[in-house]
Order: C-alpha cells, then structure tokens, then sequence
C-alpha cells in the first residue's frame, strides 16, 4: 500500500477554543481508516479541514495527498481532487428526484441543455453500484433514510471520488439499513476507494476499519491496527481512563405509583383511517427507570409526543394520571403544569435553538420563571443557566456561548437543563444518548440515575438495547402501536425482546 493522504501537525483554533492540537493523520490507498473520540474531540473539524469547508490558510499544518501539498480554497477544489465528504446532516434536496440531486452542479449535459436520457442513464449505473432499485425520477424526500445515505455514496461515486469521508453515517439509520452500509463499505474498499469513517459506534468500526485513529482533546493519541482494535482499548484511548462499566451501578427502591396511562389511543393527524396508537397502558413509580423498546415505526416517539400535550396527532382517547388523579395534557403547557416534561429524540430540530446561546435554551421552557411583571430578567436567567451548567457539567467556556458550537453531549445536557428547570416529576426522555460518544453517554446516564434518586419518575424511548437493559427497572415493548410485552430488569434480554416483536408481527400477519 502506498500513502494516499498525510496530515502534520494541523491545528486550529475558534474563539476561546483549541478544536485541533498538533493532529497528525496518514492513510493509505484502499484502506477504510476509522476516527474515534469523544463529542467536542475534534474528529469532524479535522475533517472539514481535509475536505475544504475550512479553507488553505484558516488551520496551521501541512496536507499532503498524493504526494503533494494539498491547498484547497474550498469544497469545490477538494472535489476536483476526488476528496468528498458526506455529512451527518445529509444535503439532499426532498423535493427533487434522485436523478437530479446526483448531478446537481453537475449536470449531464450537450451544447449547455441537460441531457436527462443521459442523466438517467446514469443515474441506474450509480444506483446499482450502492444496491437502490429505486427510478431514477424518484422524489428523494418520500424515501427513507437508509435510502438517502446510499444515494449520498452515489452522488460522490458520479464525481469519481478517490478518498470518502463518512461523518456518523448509521446514526439515524435501522440496523439493516446499517448492515447495508457496511457491505457497501467493504465493496468499494475491494473497488480501490480509500475511505474514512467518523463513528461512535464500535462494533460497526471493528467490522470494517483497517487502522483506526483516536482523538481525545483535539489531539491524535493513538493509531491502533486491525489486530490492536478492541473496544476496552479504544474506549480507554477515548476518555482517557478505563470504564469498567458502561452503566452507572444504582439501587432500586421504587415508590409510590407516579404516572399512570390507562387506554391511550390516537390516530395520525395527515393519514385518515390509520391508527398510530392502539389502547396503550403502562405506568412509572417515583425512583424508576422505564424502557419502551420496538424496532423504529412501530409508534414509541409517536406515543411520547401524544401524551405531552397531544403534540402529536388526533382523537385522543384514554387517561393519563399523576398521583392517581387524572390530569390534562391537552396542551403542552397543561402538561408541564401537570409535572410532565419530554426531551425530543430531534434536539437539533426540535430541543434547541441553535443560534441562540446557552443561557437562552435554558429558560425556553420556563420564561415565567425569570421573569418580573412579564419582563425577563437577565440577570435571573443567568444564574439559573450558570446553575445547571454547573450541575450537569456542560463543557462550554461561557453560559453566552451559542448552542450550535457545542458538541452533541453538550447540546443534549442543555436540552435536558431546559426541561429540569421546569421541575418536571416525570420526564419522557426520547433517545437520550442518539449520537453521543461513549464517555458522555456514561454521563447522561449518571444525570438519569441521580434524578431517579431524587424520586423523579423516568419514560425512556431507545432503540439501542443494551442501553434499555443496562438503565430501566422494567421495559415495555411496543409493535404496531400497542403495548405487546412488558419485562423486569431480571426477565429482560435482547433475545426476549425481539422474541415478543416477532410473535406480535406474526399474529398481527
């Protein structure tokens, strides 16, 4: 193998911030080279350099690719070059068709009009390369996530792409459509495409990284080889201590019934006829920790977002009780009055403003609070952000500092401090961890266990069971948008997880 890419000594620095430290990078041509680290760690900044969102002459350090000096003024020369970066954040256009997001900038084309004969032809090459049966004229917006990755990988392959960044490529996406990505990986590796793959995940990077990487700090710590790769190893470089164990040890002593929800039904506000949520019941003592597990669609969020303040959609039927006594959550005011708080699975979309700084997303949920006759008091807010910067130790070097700096660990304790400061008994918390590293997720799950201790109820939504039977006193499962098992911490496992599911789809067939 010869050494397509090499980094020295690159470093940067934002306002009041060393993102990167003297990071030195080299891969080698047709490899898959994994970079790991914690949220903040400076994996997708070095990135960016690489790919030119930030520009020759704004980092210090050197990049050589192919042997030579690598001056890139912006994303279009780094293009040129074959160097494409596809982002967590996927830039697809939802309203137009596969076809024409695959050449967009780049049209196929004769005598300046565009050739869409040509243009589809193609299309179906580039699709059967990454696996997609879907027509070229189809509308990006109505497929899936899955779907829209690979027609990502597409886009680059039409720009004869020699080195693909991949930045978190299966967070939002289901195991099997994860699975897919994978095996895409590993055959355009055997196709000479040299890749690298930002992940969290590291059972995905195992399976498919030659050489991985690890960023602790905005610093390169270590590069370990195929056979060093273990997931105790790479955790330790990450953090920079060992974690003898993932979930934080806690004892259970459940209180007095909490939450109750007898018979919930609703049904979607824009499909007339179809029922999201079928007669569900299910209930959380103070002190305790309840899962809700079910492979993604199967109406978990949707449940959520019903109950608080029938956020989502119509007809609502059944009861929600606090303390035995019916409450209203009508509207999501009623529900936080009523002591009921939800943290969204989107806390980009919907948990943040992220122009906005800190201490602002603090008191969204509560302004009354900080407050004088209906006029805000800065000061107030300030103390009470500087309060839960404190206590859920958000690493920021100010409370002014705006939210979409942050790191997505950060950015998901700001979300919960907004809700905290509501003083909520129960708190729905809907995919808590979803794309954080490691070492915050250890974190999130201390912050979970101590407000159990302070006899705060918890509903927690997550697709990742593990995580459900590490945490959660009891799990709920869901399929088709009914409540089709229920386990305790000691009768729970994946295999009886997924056993409940497939029984359930099988009667449901």
């Amino acid at each position: 193998m010869s050494t397509l890419l090499e980094m020295r000594e690159i470093s940067m620095v934002f306002p009041g911030v060393k993102a990167l430290d003297r990071v030195s990078l080299t891969v080698e041509s047709g490899e898959i080279h994994a970079i790991c680290g914690e949220n903040g760690a400076g994996k997708s900044t070095l990135m960016k350099v690489l790919s030119g969102v930030y520009p020759h002459g704004s980092f210090d350090g050197e990049i050589l690719y192919d042997g030579s000096p690598l001056r890139n003024r912006g994303i279009r020369d780094s293009e040129e070059k074959g160097i494409i970066i596809i982002h967590q954040e996927l830039a697809l256009i939802p309203l137009l068709s596969i076809a024409e997001n695959l050449f967009m900038g780049n049209e196929v084309s004769s005598r300046g009009v565009i050739s869409w004969p040509s243009a589809f032809k193609k299309t179906e090459e580039l699709l059967r390369r990454v696996g997609l049966n879907e027509p070229p004229s189809a509308v990006v917006g109505k497929l899936g996530v899955g779907k829209q990755q690979l027609i990502e990988i597409a886009k680059a392959l039409s720009k004869n792409v020699r080195l693909l960044i991949l930045d978190e490529p299966t967070a939002a996406l289901q195991e099997a459509d994860a699975d897919r990505l994978l095996r895409l990986m590993l055959e355009l590796k055997a196709q000479g495409v040299t890749q690298i793959i930002i992940s969290h995940k590291l059972n995905e990077i195992s399976r498919v990284a030659d050489r991985i990487t690890v960023i602790r700090d905005g610093a390169a710590v270590s590069t370990l080889t195929k056979a060093q790769i273990s997931e105790d190893r790479i955790i330790r470089d990450m953090v920079g201590r060992d974690m003898a164990h993932l979930y934080p040890e806690r004892s259970f002593n459940p209180g007095e019934m909490l939450f109750e929800v007898d018979d919930w039904s609703c049904w979607h506000p824009e499909q007339a006829g179809r029922q999201t949520i079928r007669q569900v019941s299910l209930n959380v003592r103070r002190g305790e920790i309840v899962g809700i597990a079910g492979l993604m669609g199967t109406g978990r969020t949707e449940l959520a977002m019903s109950i608080f303040g029938r956020s989502f959609g119509k007809g609502h039927t059944g009861t929600v009780r606090m303390h035995g006594k019916p409450v209203d959550v009508s509207t999501v005011p009623k529900a936080i009055q009523a002591g009921i708080s939800y943290v969204t699975e989107d806390r980009k979309a919907l948990g943040l403003i992220l122009d906005e700084p800190i201490v602002r997303n603090v008191s969204l949920a509560n302004l009354s609070a900080v407050a004088r006759r209906w006029v805000l008091d800065k000061r107030r807010e300030a103390q009470v952000a500087e309060t839960y910067r404190k206590q859920l130790a958000i690493r920021t070097p100010a409370i002014q500092q705006k939210v979409v700096n942050l790191s997505g660990g950060n950015q998901q304790k700001v979300v919960l401090s907004k809700w905290l400061f509501t003083d909520p008994e129960l708190l729905i918390l809907d995919e808590p961890t979803r794309g954080i590293d490691v070492g915050a997720k250890f974190e999130i799950y201390t912050i979970m266990k101590d407000l159990a201790g302070q006899g705060r109820g918890i509903l927690m939504i997550s697709s990742e069971m593990p995580e459900l039977l590490g945490m959660c006193n009891r799990i709920y499962v869901m399929n088709e948008g009914r409540i089709v098992g229920e386990l305790t911490r000691e009768e729970a496992s994946q295999e009886g997880i997924m056993a409940l599911i497939v029984k359930d789809a099988g009667k449901v067939a």
